[in-house]
């Protein structure tokens, strides 16, 4: 599918969760003791409120459900300068780990959470660290039967936590026996070495604060003018944040992509919202023509059941 904008507009994405919640730290940091650890969430989701009031652009903030459980006024802070609100589970915790019967759950209090603070509807979902897989796709009935009508959970890459590295690119409907619903995948940008192909990411987080900002848009500007389709970015406010504190324990690797490059998230974050147009995904998704409704073959896997397993917890 090829899309055509007379200017594109691409998703902004903030993944809105604290420094001590990310998946890195998990073997160290205990969710039982999540309550012990000075919240800084709302000041660093606060400075990228600002930075966005500079620019004038507006965004998506998947919020988890235990940041707007215990601070209900950022959810409706994020609401009230404009823009869209949407769930990124309630307690980070791996899709795949937990299985339908506690994701659904899951998604429920987050949802109502949301929707309490921010006196709105929540469409959208995220899954933590992008933990919709191949072993998850029954996420995506569950999501339906919740009352989400898009997600942006499937990073097309392999890595050693998540991705689905045969998932289509572009953003495209998935059909599921509860009703149908939109994903936009993470943005990557194809790449073939000695007639290999594979799957560059360029849409944020660790990727943006490890890479170029000129690699980075070069790689966006790819998406957007050869392929012609728009584009997705992510941040967290954690990133924003180079005096957050250092989680004793972790292991080299764990550090390295959590603490890599910290000072430089501000100014290259300006950098690339000067260079492209950006909106909520949410309006990102309203805006594009009819996108193809596809079952499993975004995937790599064959049969409509493929979505739809009753499944047990892995």
């Amino acid at each position: 599918m090829r899309l055509r904008m007379a200017v594109m507009i691409n998703a902004l994405t903030i993944d809105v969760e604290d420094y001590f919640q990310v998946n890195a730290f998990e073997p160290v940091v205990s969710r039982s003791n999540w309550d012990a650890y000075p919240l800084r969430v709302v000041d660093n989701t606060t400075r990228v409120l600002d930075i966005l009031d500079e620019t004038g652009v507006k965004g998506t903030f998947f919020v988890l459900g235990w940041v707007a459980e215990r601070t209900p006024e950022l959810v409706r802070a994020i609401a009230d300068r404009g823009h869209e609100v949407a769930c990124h589970g309630y307690g980070h915790e791996l899709v795949f780990r937990i299985g339908p019967d506690r994701f659904r759950r899951d998604i429920r209090i987050s949802k109502a959470l949301l929707e309490d603070a921010c006196g709105k509807p929540v469409r959208g979902y995220r899954a933590p660290s992008y933990s919709i897989t191949a072993q998850s796709l029954w996420a995506f009935e569950i999501l339906a039967e919740t009352g989400f009508s898009y997600d942006s959970s499937i990073f097309p890459i392999h890595h050693d936590v998540y991705g689905i590295p045969g998932a289509r690119r572009c953003p495209h409907r998935i059909e599921t026996a509860a009703g149908s619903i939109l994903e936009f995948p993470l943005t990557t940008v194809p790449f073939s070495v000695a007639g290999r192909q594979f799957n560059v990411p360029v849409a944020g987080g660790g990727y943006f604060r490890l890479l170029p900002v000129s690699l980075v848009c070069a790689g966006l500007r790819a998406v957007n003018g050869r392929e012609g389709m728009p584009a997705v970015f992510y941040l967290h406010p954690w990133e924003f944040d180079p005096e957050q504190p250092r989680i004793p324990g972790a292991g080299l690797k764990s550090r390295f992509r959590h603490y890599v490059n910290l000072s430089r998230t501000a100014d290259k974050f300006r950098k690339l919202l000067s260079r492209f147009s950006f909106a909520p995904m949410g309006e990102v998704l309203d805006g594009l023509p009819g996108l193809d409704a596809e079952v499993a073959a975004p995937f790599g896997v064959s049969g409509p059941e493929k979505l739809t397993p009753t499944g047990q917890e892995v």
